[in-house]
């Protein structure tokens, strides 16, 4: 991004060898993804077996952690904000063409879930809520983790520490949120997505190659935001989208491929 088109509640583009490095290192994350969806049933059974449904006890952990996530972020942003306007450097955001996007999809994603679960009207809207904020937060973590280190302005007189109060307790939020995943009965890791997920990534990294990661306020950046935004919702729906049984056979319950055949004892002559 240059310089006369870094505004107020954006971020610095990466530029030079940090464009190409950040590329590479999405590119190598979704590799490595692609490679764990594609692994063997057998060796791949345990990334993606249903997802292991908390007790009680411990799901009311997850919501409280959630709650207090949401709180801490609150707290940050009150710091964050009120720093800005002690120091002079408060204003209006800027627009955010990608919002009406991102509200379409998570209303679309909600009614799809809703309707595709089979469960009872309560699973079927907590599953619907949860996948929602996820398709949100799949996209959001990477993305906050991009640009945390480079938003604009820096706060006086430790911009570190006033990032830090805004983005730590965001990206708790945001881990929180997926967790909650694990509520829903419906969830279920399929390869699709590792895949869509990759994309995702793949995505970044054109966007970091194009642009330096740049705010999108042009057309290739907004298109961009927008493509890895269907992405990270597309892998939400990955997770809640019913899925073609496979039979199992076990290895006891498996003829032996050179099994010997059997000989009867010949009966002792008199």
């Amino acid at each position: 991004m240059k310089h006369d088109v870094i505004h107020y509640g954006t971020w610095v583009s990466y530029s030079g060898a940090a464009r190409v490095g950040l590329a590479a290192v999405l590119l190598a994350i979704g590799a490595c993804v692609t490679l764990a969806g594609a692994l063997p049933p057998g060796r791949a059974r345990a990334l993606r077996s249903p997802t292991i449904r908390p007790g009680r006890a411990v799901a009311a952990g997850m919501v409280a952690a959630w709650v207090l996530a949401i709180i801490a972020f609150g707290v940050g942003v009150s710091l964050y904000v009120e720093q800005l306007r002690l120091v002079h450097l408060a204003q209006a955001p800027p627009d955010d063409p990608v919002t009406p996007v991102t509200v379409f999809a998570v209303m679309i994603t909600f009614i799809v879930i809703f309707v595709a679960s089979p469960h009872r009207f309560g699973a079927r809207l907590l599953s619907a809520a949860v996948g929602a904020m996820a398709g949100v937060m799949i996209f959001e973590l990477p993305f906050d983790l991009i640009v945390m280190t480079r938003t604009y302005p820096p706060i006086p007189p430790d911009p570190a520490l006033y990032r830090a109060y805004f983005f730590a307790p965001l990206i708790l939020t945001e881990i929180t949120s997926l967790s909650l995943l694990a509520l829903s009965p419906m969830v279920r890791v399929a390869r699709s997505t590792f895949v869509s997920f990759a994309l995702m990534l793949a995505v970044f990294a054109i966007w970091s190659m194009s642009s330096g990661f740049g705010y999108p306020s042009s057309a290739g950046p907004i298109t961009l935001n927008v493509i890895s935004k269907i992405l990270a919702f597309a892998t939400t729906l990955t997770l809640f989208l019913p899925q073609r049984a496979r039979p199992i056979v076990s290895d006891e319950a498996a003829p032996a491929p050179h099994a010997a055949p059997r000989c009867d004892a010949e009966p002792a002559k008199g």
